[in-house]
Formats: C-alpha cells, structure tokens, sequence
C-alpha cells in the first residue's frame, strides 16, 4: 500500500541538446516538446529496462534509448511499429542516397497500380499527389527487402503526409480546404503546396540522422499491452486521452491513411465505404470508451505491477488525477505527481495541465 505522494509542479521544460537528434513531426499528442521534461522526472530512479506501452512517435522510447537504456517500443497501430522499428530497434541501417532516387522515380518496365487515385479521388491529396503516393508505397514495396529500410522510408512518408494535410490528420474529408482561394487565419498553404518528394527527402534526411546504437538490443512490438511479458523495470504509460465530456483521442480515426499505406497489400478490404473520407473499419477499443477505460487502467497497473509505473495523462481527463492515483496506491508505496501546462494545437482548453504519475 501507498504511504507517501508527493506533488511537484514544473513551469519550464528544460531544453538539453543531445545527438542524434529526434525527427520533427506532426502528430497530435507527440511528447517530442516534453520529453525532457519527462526525462528529468524520470531519470533519478534506478532502472535499467524500459517499456513504452503506447509508443506513438517514439519520442519518449527514443529519450529512453539516448540515455542507455534497453528499450521496448510497442504500439498496437501497425504504422507506429514501423516507426519503432525505424529509430528504436534499429541501430545502425539507413536509406542511401541511390535507394531514395529508385523510390522515387517511376520504373518503366513496372506495371503500377492507381488504389489511392482511385479510392481517394478529391478527398486528401491531389490527383497528381495521389499518384505519387501510388507510386511511391508500390516501390517500397518492391524495392526494400530489409525491415529496417522499409520502416525508415515509409517513417519519411508519414511525416510528408501528415505535413500536407490541413490540421495534419486524415479524419475529414476536407481537400477544400487546400484548394480555396482565400485569405487564410490558419494553416501553412506553403508546406501543403511544396512538392511531396521536397518533403520526402527532407524527411528521410532527418531520420537518417536519428539512427544510432546505444549499445543495447532494443525492440519494437506491435500487440495488445497486455500481451506483453510484464519483466521490465520501468513501464511507460500514455494511452490515448478521453476528456470530461467522454470524447477520446482516437489515433486509429485520426491516422487510418497511414495505417493504409502500412498495410497497403490489404488496406482495400480494411476500408468502411459508406464514410466520405475512406477510413478504416472502426477498431473498438477500452482506451477509446469512457466507460470501459477505469478498467483498462487498472488491468494494465495490475499487469505490470512489480515494475515502475510511469504515467502521462491530463489533469481533465477520464480517470481524474485523484482516481489514477488511487490505482495507483494499490500496488505503490510512493507516487509522485507533476504536473505542466501545455496546450495543445486546435485546444482552445487553457486549464488542462500534462500530468506525470510515478509509481514506485
């Protein structure tokens, strides 16, 4: 049982320069911005193991991994494992500069599919950008055998997809928004006009950059938490956020034109036809249900009991502050909390803070 919790209260995120450098992106809800934060949290407990539970962008696993540590990326979205595979578990293999040049030329004596083109015609991209994509994902397909190659090169493609969408999510059908010729309060109408492959090579620069070897047989997975063997010091926490009001997060909705790209070979039989923006067939999920999530915390606290519990969440959410610590305290003797202020792009919420909870 718990008998002491201590409060600590960050203003300021302590920038610390460290090479490599983790990648840009755009996804909604990365820690790449707080990762230092989290890190000077984190770093005084002893552990030698990590987990990363939800792994997302990778920013907290990558943070774990510079520090020397023995890092297990998972994710349960097939285009995250690849992301994990590019920059956690692998070390040292890159994209060259003759392999990016093949990805991006169309091979004459190839014959090419139009899937994206065809499926999603006036919904995201142009025609033209639907054809590259088409044909960009089919040599990626074809060309690159190593796992690796294959993950930092569809890792670069994410990052240019996400950069020509307005808001840099795939949960709207709303190409509209690009094409309109008005005068403009958001958004940034020249990185959605720069050519993909600009956008591509940049990308696939920046994670080529981001490889390194720190020395430990780090791994990414791609299953359900609780499938994972619970043998490590520290497990990392950050599920996806339900608000008060019960409405989730939903990476699955938001990123499901990625999840298509990974899963290219049978991404057709995936897709729900009757939504104007193609997504795919919805993937139900506690983390993503208001009533069902009380429990998932607690199955996973259990889960992982003997391990160090490390948990980013925000302070208005569901569970409450109060309700995670008391999981928490059954199974720690000490939890420590902090907390941030953080507000994230489309939030107009200038109350909720980023919490920290560890359970130790």
């Amino acid at each position: 049982m718990a008998d002491s919790t201590r409060q600590l209260e960050f203003g300021l995120i302590r920038q610390t320069p460290l090479a490599p450098r983790f990648p840009t992106t755009r996804y909604q809800g990365s820690k790449r911005r707080l990762v230092e934060w989290i890190w000077d949290s984190v770093k005084q407990v002893s552990f030698d193991t990590a987990l990363d539970v939800f792994g997302g962008t990778g920013a907290v696993a990558y943070r774990l991994k510079q520090a020397g540590k023995q890092v297990t990326y998972n994710d349960i979205l097939a285009f995250n494992h690849a992301i994990g595979l590019a920059l956690i578990e692998n070390n040292d293999i890159r994209l060259d500069d003759g392999e990016v040049e093949q990805l991006l030329k169309r091979d004459g004596s190839a014959e090419y599919g139009q899937f994206i083109a065809d499926t999603f015609e006036g919904i995201y991209f142009t025609p033209a950008e639907n054809e590259w994509l088409d044909t960009i994902i089919q040599n990626i397909n074809r060309q690159l055998d190593n796992s690796y190659k294959r993950a930092v090169a569809l890792f670069a493609l994410y990052q240019a997809c996400m950069v020509k969408r307005p808001y840099n999510l795939f949960h709207r059908k709303n190409l509209y928004i690009r094409e309109a010729n008005v005068e403009r309060s958001f958004g940034n109408k020249r990185t959605w006009d720069t050519p993909f492959e600009d956008h591509y090579i940049k990308f696939v620069t920046e994670a080529n950059a981001a490889i390194f070897d720190n020395g430990r047989l780090n791994t990414s997975l791609n299953i359900d938490a609780l499938s994972i063997s619970p043998q490590y010091d520290l497990v990392y926490i950050d599920p996806p956020y339900v608000n008060r009001q019960g409405v989730s997060v939903n990476y699955h909705e938001f990123y499901h034109f990625l999840e298509g790209l990974t899963l290219n070979d049978r991404w057709e039989s995936l897709i729900d036809f009757k939504s104007k923006h193609r997504r795919l067939m919805p993937q139900p999920s506690p983390w993503n249900d208001k009533d069902r999530i009380h429990e998932a915390f607690r199955d996973l606290f259990a889960h992982f009991a003997d391990s160090i519990l490390v948990v980013s969440y925000r302070s208005d959410g569901i569970p409450s502050r109060e309700e995670l610590v008391a999981m928490l305290r059954k199974h720690k003797r000490t939890v420590v909390q902090a907390a941030l202020p953080q507000q994230y792009a489309l939030s107009k919420n200038t109350s909720s803070r980023e919490l920290l909870l560890i359970g130790i």
